[in-house]
Parts: structure tokens; C-alpha cells; sequence
């Protein structure tokens, strides 16, 4: 069974209504990633800023560290927040609309 697509918070449809408010997420790539904030139950939070050559590795080592860090605290969090890097998102898709759009003449 796929997993439920959701949709981006107001506060981040609101910095570009025009792309963000019809976008439903079921996965986000690793390079969007700016930073991941988790709860615990006892209501202490980590704000994990990552790094960008950590976010673009070819080696691929984030998504192993957060799969570990997530199983071994698996029973005391209570909720994970990704946070994306908006204004890498704009950038790219204003590159590639514009690039799709010179292919068009």
C-alpha cells in the first residue's frame, strides 16, 4: 500500500502559492532537505541542520545516519518534521521551467 501523499504547510505554500498549494508529497529527495527538528516524548527537540555536502553525497551516507538515528530512538519520539530548503526548490524549478520553455521556440 502507497503512502498517504500530504500536502506543504500554509506557512510554506504561502512563500510561492502558485506551485506549492497543488503539490501533495509522498517522498522528499534528500538535497530539498534543509534541516530535520525531532520531538521526543519527554519534550526535548533536535533541530538537525544539514549540511550540504552531507545533503549531496554521492555516497549516500544521510539517509542511512537519519534511518539509524530514527530506529534507535524509535519508542521516544514523538514526531518528525522535515524542513526543506524553499529557495533551492524555487531556484530549481525556475531553472528548469525556464530551460523547458527556450526548448519551446
Amino acid at each position: 500500500m502507497p503512502a498517504p501523499k500530504k500536502s506543504f504547510e500554509p506557512s510554506i505554500v504561502d512563500q510561492w502559492p502558485e506551485v506549492f498549494s497543488d503539490i501533495n508529497l509522498s517522498a522528499v529527495p534528500i538535497p530539498y532537505l534543509h534541516s530535520v527538528v525531532v520531538t521526543f516524548n519527554d519534550g526535548n527537540k533536535w533541530n538537525i541542520i544539514l549540511r550540504k555536502e552531507d545533503r549531496e553525497s554521492a555516497e549516500g551516507g544521510l539517509p542511512k545516519t537519519l534511518q539509524e538515528l530514527f530506529q534507535n530512538y524509535e519508542t521516544q519520539i514523538m514526531h518528525v518534521d522535515f524542513r526543506l530548503d524553499i529557495e533551492r526548490i524555487k531556484k530549481d524549478i525556475m531553472k528548469s521551467t525556464r530551460k523547458f520553455l527556450k526548448g519551446k521556440k
